[in-house]
């Protein structure tokens, strides 16, 4: 991929009459790239790259990028390329098909790009090229991200809270899971087993943990902490209101 704002002036520069060759030593826009825009130039110069909803007049899809932002702060990341553009990608376990083209959805709908799917073992990363990706997720930085703080710009926070069960949705469908418990029960007539569903939240980072916890007091989930890493949601109301816009997996 390339950085879409040195377009302009690839295609300018063909205009004019200068080489594939030199407007790729330019523009580092490849050459198969430019001859196709050499050889139909109408319609190369008709094409509206995606526009950044942070650097231009483009609203911001609210739901889907509560739902990515959760995805990204769980198992995503960006990747910066030799040429400036940075690749998203988003680390979907290939057990939740279903959840992989969300994932896919709602990357394309944050960022209108080209979306891709990258096989990996048991994964698939779901992913897009853009400069403007670090725009819209300011905690990308070096090293991981239990390392280093991790807080919400203010127009995020707006977000989140406009949105916070696809944020929640977003964080669980990363980090978490809906799972059944079986608990026994030792009785003079045999042992009784009782289940029930619960969902399990886990990240190393504490400022991740202490945005999930926030989000679901907004919601009035109950939660507890198990350990330093694992927050799990249990009571039958706090399970049954995640149910209505979480649930398995799938």
């Amino acid at each position: 991929m390339y950085d879409p704002r040195q377009r302009p002036l690839a295609l300018r520069l063909l205009a004019a009459g200068f080489t594939i060759a030199e407007v790729h030593r330019q523009t580092g826009i490849p050459t198969s790239t430019l001859g196709n825009w050499k050889k139909h130039p109408e319609k190369a110069a008709s094409h509206t790259p995606p526009s950044c909803p942070r650097c231009h007049d483009r609203v911001l899809d609210p739901a889907a990028y509560s739902y990515l932002l959760g995805l990204y702060l769980g198992d995503g990341h960006l990747a910066r390329q030799p040429n400036g553009v940075y690749r998203l990608e988003i680390a979907c376990s290939d057990t939740w098909p279903g959840l992989i083209d969300a994932a896919a959805e709602a990357v394309g709908a944050v960022l209108s790009s080209r979306v891709g799917r990258r096989q990996k073992p048991g994964c698939t990363m779901v992913g897009s090229y853009s400069a403007h990706w670090p725009c819209l997720f300011p905690q990308h930085g070096p090293g991981m991200k239990h390392t280093r703080t991790i807080e919400l710009a203010g127009w995020q926070q707006d977000i989140v809270e406009e949105r916070t069960e696809e944020f929640v949705r977003g964080l669980i469908h990363s980090d978490g899971c809906r799972v059944t418990n079986r608990v026994r029960k030792r009785l003079r007539d045999g042992d009784r087993w009782y289940e029930y569903p619960r969902y399990n939240f886990a990240n190393v980072s504490l400022d991740i943990q202490r945005l999930f916890t926030d989000a679901l007091d907004r919601l009035g989930v109950a939660w507890t902490q198990m350990n330093a890493k694992n927050i799990s949601v249990a009571k039958r109301e706090a399970v049954a209101r995640l149910d209505a816009f979480v649930g398995p997996k799938y």
